[in-house]
């Protein structure tokens, strides 16, 4: 009777350290059958990796697991969809009646041209959003007309998370909107 070798995953995440990003980018293209995204950072290449050979050694994801996972999917898409559903048909129409071209220009268009725009979330002043970066945790206060961030008011998300990280992000996105 054959016996079944351990598997050391401290050993396999210290064996993926060593390798270069062209070898982990070689294992990523073998395991998923493709380049990885464009921009992925080394770390997510080796945790995707072990991941893999993990869930290659012990199994994966358990068949209920999967089963729960994709009914909460559903229910998350049916609220959205009834949440769509119940907005008033007068905005609904108004929105895929116009659509901005690539020259800016504004044109008529049928509603199976119309391509779903996300929706933004909007916040109703008196809202506070809290965000941790870099161990430290900021505060923003939604008011009439812009946020309050450190005693200053300010237009958009996106400029105080400019302020906080020192670089160029998405305000909604930073703060998880």
């Amino acid at each position: 009777m054959a016996m079944r070798a351990t598997f050391d995953i401290a050993a396999e995440a210290e064996a993926l350290n060593e390798l270069t990003r062209d070898e982990l980018v070689d294992r990523w293209r073998k395991i998923y059958g493709s380049l990885p995204p464009k921009g992925v950072r080394q770390d997510l290449l080796k945790r995707a990796i072990l991941w893999h050979t993990q869930s290659k050694h012990f199994g994966g994801v358990p068949v209920e697991t999967r089963r729960l996972l994709r009914a909460a999917v559903r229910r998350v898409e049916q609220s959205l969809l009834s949440r769509h559903q119940g907005r008033s048909t007068a905005a609904a129409d108004e929105e895929r009646s116009v659509e901005i071209g690539a020259a800016g220009v504004a044109g008529d268009c049928s509603a199976q041209d119309a391509r779903p725009q996300p929706q933004r979330r909007t916040l109703a002043p008196g809202a506070r959003l809290i965000r941790e970066w870099n161990g430290q945790t900021h505060t923003v206060d939604v008011i009439e007309g812009g946020y309050v961030f450190e005693a200053r008011v300010y237009r958009s998300l996106t400029a105080i998370a400019g302020k906080i990280t020192g670089t160029h992000w998405s305000g909604p996105r930073f703060f998880g909107l």
